[in-house]
């Protein structure tokens, strides 16, 4: 059994604090199978009671198992990426039809785009 990582703190450890500092947010989840290093394990209270330096995210996932109620989105790109994400995941439109990839060229044809040209190498200068 782990303990709270916070100073003179003896109580039995349910989360995982880790920190994603070229973001600026710190990831508040259940309890990491196996401690890892530079991360924190915080009792329930601590759990709920710790914040971050100011300018910095809070992630918290459910400690519970069950899944997070979603965040109003306040970006603009990220509102656009959900709805695309959203009508990509309806199951009731069926998927368009995959268009047919090109032939192959013949052996011997001419396939590519790249040739080469006879005489077309610069001579080195004197």
């Amino acid at each position: 059994m782990r303990t709270c990582s916070r100073t003179a703190c003896a109580a039995p450890a349910v989360a995982t604090m880790t920190f994603v500092y070229a973001d600026s947010t710190a990831v508040l989840g259940p309890l990491s199978l196996t401690p890892e290093p530079g991360a924190y394990d915080l009792c329930p209270r601590h759990a709920e009671r710790t914040s971050v330096p100011q300018g910095w995210q809070v992630l918290r996932l459910p400690l519970d198992g069950a899944p997070a109620a979603p965040e109003p989105v306040t970006d603009d790109l990220m509102a656009l990426a959900d709805a695309v994400r959203a009508i990509g995941l309806r199951p009731d439109e069926p998927a368009p039809p995959a268009e047919p990839l090109p032939p192959l060229p013949e052996p011997g044809g001419r396939g590519g785009h790249l040739r080469l040209v006879q005489g077309a190498v610069p001579r080195a200068r004197r």
